[in-house]
């Protein structure tokens, strides 16, 4: 199979999908695309995509999956199955439980169908200037195979092993992620409780040992309570979250500080913030006092 005359397959238009795909249509690839509710397509659809529906699957080489949660890959793949044909190559960027992704690897390689679990870091930004990190899992000479197609989307593929270690990793990465936007979202109050200004925080700190990229990302957001446009949702990462207890709880780890943290998120969530970009979640601070 000449990797650069792939038919690629991509369902899940939201903020990471349809970025992700106008980078492989500008990269020359041929794009179908899907997304559950069909209106999200349109853009890609003026950019040169084709529209996709289940009952073409057997007409691509390669299905890519940028969608909620399990149970949304779940629904979309059991459309999927009974259109697909041997030989196909799944690679899932969605964040989901590894119990889920073992699962869904397993019912397409009863189609002789490859599965890759390459879930993703880097935020929209990265996925606009294709500069993602990508966390693969399964075969690894597949993945390997699959460079070509990961090239236009990210500036570094790891290989993590098996079946589900890439989902094990994104939810490694989230558990940083989530513990510092709380431990973040406390600086910046305390810091202008304290007499601060907050705006400077960010660039104070940089290139210090409490510097990082969600710092120099939130931080300013938070200090002007600027939330838009949105680059991670608290729902997403909340789910991460869920997804990081299942699995500690499966190899009987306690994990005490994520537990807190997604404690916080969720009632930012109960107080309606669930669409909100997660720099947003200095209001449990401000509208605390």
């Amino acid at each position: 199979m000449n990797i650069f005359h792939l038919k690629i397959a991509f369902l899940g238009m939201g903020l990471m999908g349809t970025r992700m795909a106008k980078r492989l249509l500008d990269a020359g690839f041929q794009v179908s695309v899907w997304n559950r509710t069909p209106a999200a397509c349109a853009p890609l659809l003026q950019a040169g995509a084709n529209a996709f529906s289940f009952d073409q699957a057997s007409t691509v080489d390669l299905i890519m999956l940028c969608l909620a949660d399990d149970q949304a890959v779940q629904s979309v793949v059991q459309q999927l199955l009974p259109n697909l044909r041997s030989g196909q190559v799944i690679i899932d960027f969605s964040s989901l439980s590894v119990e889920m992704t073992v699962q869904l690897a397993s019912q397409a390689a009863s189609k002789k169908v490859a599965w890759i679990d390459a879930p993703v870091s880097g935020g929209v930004m990265g996925a606009e200037t294709g500069t993602l990190v990508i966390f693969a899992g399964g075969d690894q000479r597949q993945v390997d195979t699959m460079q070509p197609v990961f090239s236009p989307l990210s500036q570094r593929v790891t290989y993590m092993g098996g079946t589900g270690t890439g989902q094990a990793t994104k939810i490694c990465n989230q558990l940083i992620v989530a513990a510092s936007s709380i431990l973040i979202s406390e600086a910046v109050e305390l810091a202008r409780r304290a007499g601060v200004d907050t705006t400077l925080l960010a660039p104070a700190l940089a290139g210090g040992f409490a510097d990082s990229k969600p710092l120099q990302i939130l931080a300013p957001r938070m200090a002007t309570q600027s939330f838009t446009p949105v680059q991670w949702k608290v729902q997403t990462l909340a789910k991460d979250l869920n997804n990081a207890l299942h699995l500690a709880r499966y190899h009987q780890l306690s994990i005490p500080v994520a537990t807190t943290a997604l404690s916080r998120l969720e009632k930012h969530q109960q107080d309606g913030h669930s669409d909100d970009d997660l720099s947003s979640i200095i209001l449990l601070h401000t509208m605390s006092r």
